[in-house]
């Protein structure tokens, strides 16, 4: 379907009456739920005005909003971890010994003798105590962050672009 003139101002002014973009595919015809919403969309279309569902449904009792509780991040667990420094005592554990409630961090190295495994109890979502989690997860630096990807492209495609222009 394309969107002529006359189809892009019907949609505009059934979007701002509060229809449906299911209700104006149909009252369009020939385009799909989907291409409404893009369209709306792409033309930078206001939020929706209150639909006529929604007008009927201000006669209940409006209840208080609560908050859902959202799962935390990774991110934002290892910064209560930083906060936390109370660690429990290693457990050493072998290699068969390891489940997946014992920390998974190797300590020394696989030919030692001594060698071992931490064995606290990890941290949901980890595979490490609080501990390891701190040398295994590092946040990553500020600068990287910023960093101008668009910089950084390799020569092979700066010459494929000049030679299509």
């Amino acid at each position: 379907m394309s969107w002529n003139n006359e189809k892009v101002e019907k949609l505009k002014e059934l979007w701002g009456k509060g229809h449906t973009a299911s209700q104006i595919a149909e009252m369009l015809g020939d385009t799909t739920r989907n291409a409404v919403i893009g369209k709306a969309h792409r033309l930078n279309l206001e939020a929706r005005a209150p639909s006529k569902q929604t007008s009927s449904s201000s006669k209940q009792e409006a209840k208080p909003a609560r908050k859902a509780q959202q799962p935390m991040s990774r991110k934002s667990k290892f910064k209560s971890i930083l906060l936390d420094k109370n660690f429990e005592p290693e457990k050493p554990t072998s290699l068969e010994g390891l489940t997946e409630s014992t920390c998974r961090w190797p300590i020394g190295h696989p030919d030692e003798e001594k060698f071992y495994f931490c064995g606290r109890k990890p941290i949901e979502d980890f595979p490490y105590c609080k501990l390891h989690v701190l040398y295994a997860f590092q946040p990553k630096n500020p600068k990287e962050e910023l960093t101008d990807k668009d910089e950084e492209m390799p020569a092979f495609l700066e010459k494929k672009i000049k030679s299509a222009g």
